[in-house]
């Protein structure tokens, strides 16, 4: 039997707790280094002048009730009892703001180069989108920027709504097909079938490439269902979300949906990579390398675009887009380029199966066209179909809100002065450098003062007269903050407007849509994009479902 070593038993004892001591200091140390710094700027800061609701919690402050609030109605409340500017407890204490005056919404939009999306917010973004154009900052993003404008013009659109009608008609058929084997309506899922249409639309009208997700029920589509499976993840709540601005080792924390994550961005890089690269091989068999090498529309594609601004000859090597950027572009433009849009056509459905007079009323209107696939101009020039795509973008925008954090400190001006805790009256507030600002979207599409008694209501006919109060609101779309603001709002937003006309025109002509379950079972998924899904089915993923019989027409 061999003996028990009690001196190195204690010598390993002794050094285990030497460890977990040293271990505990060092926790201490951390904790103190960011705490007391945080402490003593909490409470020198000047925006406890402006008032707010009170804490309720020392250490999330007001975060577990704004995340718990389903469409961010709490920024409501808050904007109606405090008024424009509110000034909320963030994580242990930190004051944060939340921001509907239109003055300081054109301020903060308009210098973007210092009030910018917070570092933990890019980083969160950037697992899925790389070193896209959303993730972006400075000078990379106005190089970025100043590129892709090119390829989402007038011109470019008019020339890819052909493609959106096609897919349509595509999915059109599909839905026919499903419901006259059913003999009735049928229970389906709209968003399913979107996801697969605006998927198979971006491929060939941004990238040229057939994707073949609305093939995907005739044989197995890996790369459909993969980005399919990431649009269901379960996101991180706000909490966890904002808790990463002050303590960023959190963003170490180990993520079990990043091995999905990595998969879909793998392939959505490899199908740039092969495309860079017959791209490539192209223009330099054809001499078309420089910037302005290229003069037809069809040359100037989104991969010529960026494949030119890699290999441009005629720039400094530091000017030219780097390989990086290049391929960041693919899954920044597959995902917002789709998903959003899927989204948000799927939100518009709903609300015209709950609004049986407007659906009829849109119906009689897009059937009034002769033709199934009508010129961009023919499209846009629909007046009852342009009022309800606003109509569901206020009151359904697929991005509710954003955050901003000032890199410096900043002087806002407002539009509406608001008398501070300290009694007196301002028309300004002093931010502090770190300072995060969260602008709820929604709050100001759901606004009363702007839109009326009944903000809260689907009704399309308000656009008749647009209300004067709506004038200020400095989005770059419509009175409306749905594709943002100033130079970083949305550069897809025409794209996106088409293509959604293009869809609800081509499915309200051939369908008839009606609620398949009751409005309070329908909920929404924590995240950016405000995605559908059912109450009583927490872990199926996004999902719109509806009713869905053919359209008598007499």
């Amino acid at each position: 039997m061999e003996r028990l070593d009690v001196n190195a038993t204690l010598d390993y004892t002794t050094s285990l707790w030497r460890i977990i001591l040293a271990l505990a200091v060092a926790l201490i140390i951390a904790l103190t280094w960011i705490i007391v710094p945080l402490a003593l700027r909490v409470r020198k800061s000047k925006l406890w002048v402006i008032p707010g609701p009170p804490s309720t919690s020392w250490i999330l402050g007001n975060l577990r009730e704004y995340n718990d609030s389903p469409r961010d109605l709490i920024s409501d409340e808050w904007m109606e009892r405090y008024g424009s500017v509110v000034r909320i407890h963030g994580f242990l204490q930190t004051p944060m703001l939340s921001i509907t005056d239109n003055r300081a919404l054109n301020h903060i939009f308009t210098n973007y180069t210092y009030l910018t999306k917070p570092e933990y917010i890019r980083l969160d973004l950037s697992k899925l989108l790389c070193s896209g154009l959303l993730t972006v900052e400075g000078e990379r993003y106005k190089h970025q920027r100043r590129i892709l404008n090119q390829v989402f013009g007038s011109a470019q659109i008019r020339e890819a709504t052909s493609t959106f009608f096609e897919k349509a008609l595509e999915l059109r058929d599909l839905w026919t097909a499903e419901v006259t084997a059913a003999h009735e309506s049928t229970r389906m899922d709209v968003l399913h079938g979107l996801n697969m249409a605006t998927l198979d639309a971006v491929g060939q009208a941004v990238f040229n490439c057939d994707f073949e997700a609305l093939k995907s029920h005739q044989k197995p589509n890996k790369f459909a269902r993969t980005l399919e499976r990431v649009f269901s993840m379960p996101n991180q709540k706000h909490v966890l979300v904002l808790m990463k601005n002050l303590l960023p080792a959190l963003n170490f924390i180990f993520d079990p949906n990043m091995g999905l994550v990595n998969e879909a961005v793998d392939m959505m890089r490899g199908i740039g990579a092969q495309l860079v690269a017959e791209k490539k091989a192209e223009l330099l068999r054809d001499g078309k390398t420089a910037v302005g090498g290229v003069s037809s529309l069809e040359d100037r594609d989104f991969v010529s675009v960026l494949v030119q601004a890699h290999l441009n000859p005629d720039v400094a090597g530091g000017q030219r887009l780097s390989e990086e950027d290049v391929l960041s572009q693919f899954p920044t433009f597959t995902i917002t380029g789709h998903e959003t849009t899927s989204d948000a056509t799927a939100w518009c459905l709903y609300e015209l199966a709950r609004a049986p007079r407007v659906q009829a009323k849109l119906r009689e209107e897009l059937l009034a066209v002769h033709t199934d696939s009508p010129t961009m101009d023919e499209l846009m020039a629909l007046p009852y179909l342009d009022m309800v795509v606003r109509e569901s973008l206020r009151i359904r925008a697929p991005v509710t809100s954003t955050i901003r954090t000032a890199n410096k400190s900043d002087v806002i001006p407002l539009e509406t002065p608001f008398r501070g805790l300290d009694g007196e009256m301002h028309d300004s507030i002093e931010v502090p450098e770190g300072t995060m600002m969260i602008i709820p979207f929604m709050a100001i599409h759901r606004s009363t003062a702007i839109w009326g008694p009944d903000a809260a209501e689907f009704r399309p006919e308000r656009w008749e007269n647009t209300p004067k109060a709506s004038d200020d609101i400095p989005g770059v779309w419509g009175h409306l903050l749905s594709f943002g603001g100033g130079p970083r709002a949305c550069i897809g937003f025409r794209f996106a407007i088409v293509e959604m006309k293009a869809l609800i025109f081509t499915l309200l002509r051939a369908f008839e849509f009606a609620p398949a379950v009751e409005a309070a079972d329908i909920s929404t998924m924590p995240g950016i994009v405000l995605r559908p899904c059912l109450k009583d089915a927490p872990d199926g993923g996004s999902q719109m479902p509806l009713l869905v019989r053919r359209c008598e027409v007499a």
